[in-house]
């Protein structure tokens, strides 16, 4: 496994990136900010337009620093990262195989059957915590159905619409996740572009950084993030990567949210009202927020498949491995991402 090196997280706007030698210069309005070596960071993620040098660009790629641009409100506008990673002979297998439904139909099945199982361990886990609830008992055994559904799907139609009333139910007790500040932070569902709510503002950033981890781990091990097996293959559109956020989200996700609320570290005041523009956060906020994202990815947890210790910002690339041990047929299955 690789070592887990830092994510640089740009998050003021204005600032530009450039290079001096080996090292990565971070300037706001021509002024210095900060400078890091290449060699310490796996990745950086900026915040605004003002952009990068070529010559940032080309130290990246050279050095496998994956460099992603957000808009400030954290909606992904490109990535770049060097040549792609692996055997060509994976990529190959990897093409034939989106072309079988039943190979990707198992994978799909697999993918959100972890994904529910997940849902079902967050809310069995507040069960243990603080005791029964009815609502959010009801859920945990609807969840259980719906995964024998989801291995009963036919086809990829089905199984999505499976998913869906599975997420629906789930987002519908969420809120009763919130053991603090349940009234700043009113929640009634999924919402997204844009999001109008602080809740749905924070799950929404949390997933786009989610999937451009996966994305950076697809990469290194060879296989492409555009190529997937449940969402629709479009042009632009990193569907592997979308497929396999799906296991991830209730874990890396949710439940980073739901901490940063109910320990107080996000308050009301970090996000801006919109109107129709929606929420996000401020500048502040945001800091907090990353600021958290990245001490959490330092956490370490043992993987259960693998059964050893690794940092919580590397089950994307642990899981990208056993994706690609499947397709080349080292394992018998894809042992989906699941949380006790």
């Amino acid at each position: 496994m690789r070592k887990l090196l830092n994510t640089l997280y740009i998050t003021t706007p204005e600032s530009y990136l450039s290079k001096d030698g080996m090292n990565v210069v971070v300037s706001v309005k021509q002024q210095e900010v900060f400078r890091i070596p290449v060699i310490n960071i796996e990745s950086i993620v900026t915040f605004g337009y003002m952009g990068a040098s070529p010559g940032l660009m080309k130290l990246c790629t050279e050095n496998n620093v994956s460099l992603t641009f957000l808009s400030p409100n954290g909606r992904f506008v490109s990535r770049i990262q060097g040549q792609t990673r692996g055997n060509v002979l994976l990529r190959k297998t990897q093409y034939q195989l989106a072309e079988d439904e039943r190979w990707t139909l198992h994978v799909a099945q697999v993918m959100i059957g972890g994904k529910i199982q997940n849902y079902r361990n967050i809310l069995r886990r507040y069960i243990r915590d603080y005791g029964d609830n009815e609502e959010v008992e009801d859920v945990v055994k609807a969840q259980e159905g719906f995964k024998r559904d989801v291995f009963r799907s036919t086809d990829k139609k089905t199984l999505s619409g499976v998913e869906g009333m599975a997420a629906n139910r789930y987002f519908e007790v969420l809120p009763l996740l919130m053991t603090q500040q349940k009234d700043a932070f009113p929640f009634t569902g999924r919402n997204r572009r844009p999001p109008k709510d602080a809740v749905n503002a924070m799950l929404s950033l949390a997933y786009t950084l989610i999937t451009n981890d996966i994305t950076a781990a697809l990469e290194t091990v060879g296989l492409d993030p555009y190529v997937g097996f449940l969402h629709t293959l479009r042009p632009g559109r990193a569907s592997l990567s979308l497929d396999m956020v799906e296991e991830l989200r209730a874990y890396l996700g949710d439940r980073f949210v739901l901490s940063l609320i109910n320990r107080r570290q996000i308050t009301p005041s970090d996000f801006l009202y919109q109107g129709e523009k929606g929420v996000l956060l401020t500048d502040s906020g945001r800091r907090t927020f990353l600021t958290a994202w990245q001490n959490r990815k330092k956490e370490t947890i043992v993987h259960p498949y693998l059964n050893e210790k690794i940092p919580v910002g590397l089950i994307p690339h642990a899981q990208a491995m056993l994706l690609a041990r499947y397709m080349r047929n080292d394992i018998d299955d894809y042992p989906v991402f699941l949380i006790k």
